[in-house]
């Protein structure tokens, strides 16, 4: 079984960020078939049409678009802000998916985590982003959903999650993450 390149999209460019503390914990829980990383997202100026069509892509923006382009599969890794997921993964989701006709996105697996310090876990910022991921050909993963309540309480003050019980969760998801990117991948 040859191993699958997963991209992770933090959700939140804040210093001291919960989804980039579960993002870093997945990096480590990883099954031996994936390799997953962090995509960076922060330095991507917000889309405009306009850059592509005049020839003055951002190199940020191609930076981005191939590594998506070179990827097996995603996981978004995303806060809850207003009830939906952050503008920062809108405008990484925008800026993959053109030029027109240029999908990066397109026929690859997803997933998704949403993580929260309150008690819904993030439910509504999980769904609303599995409805560009549709348009965009996204094969999501359905089972196992991913809903971290009181993340606040399971990471330390260093960053890290040190939950059992969420660190459990998140290894369980990885497997079951694994086994969808190779099911995909065989189709």
């Amino acid at each position: 079984m040859s191993t699958k390149q997963i991209g992770i999209i933090v959700g939140s460019l804040r210093r001291n960020s919960f989804s980039r503390a579960v993002a870093k914990a997945l990096t480590s829980l990883a099954p031996e078939n994936l390799s997953l990383r962090i995509i960076e997202i922060g330095d991507l100026p917000m889309f405009n049409q306009d850059f592509d069509e005049d020839g003055n892509t951002p190199e940020s923006w191609t930076r981005f678009r191939n590594e998506i382009k070179a990827l097996d599969g995603f996981i978004f890794v995303t806060p809850e802000y207003n009830r939906s997921f952050p503008a920062v993964i809108k405008n990484a989701i925008d800026i993959g998916s053109r030029p027109y006709g240029s999908n990066a996105w397109d026929g690859k697996a997803g997933g998704i985590i949403s993580v929260t310090p309150g008690s819904l876990g993030a439910f509504g910022a999980n769904h609303q982003l599995r409805q560009p991921m549709v348009f965009l050909n996204v094969l999501m993963m359905q089972q196992p959903e991913a809903y971290i309540s009181n993340i606040a309480e399971a990471v330390n003050e260093k960053g890290e999650v040190t939950s059992e019980r969420t660190l459990d969760h998140l290894k369980n998801y990885l497997e079951a993450f694994s086994q969808w990117v190779n099911n995909v991948s065989a189709s």
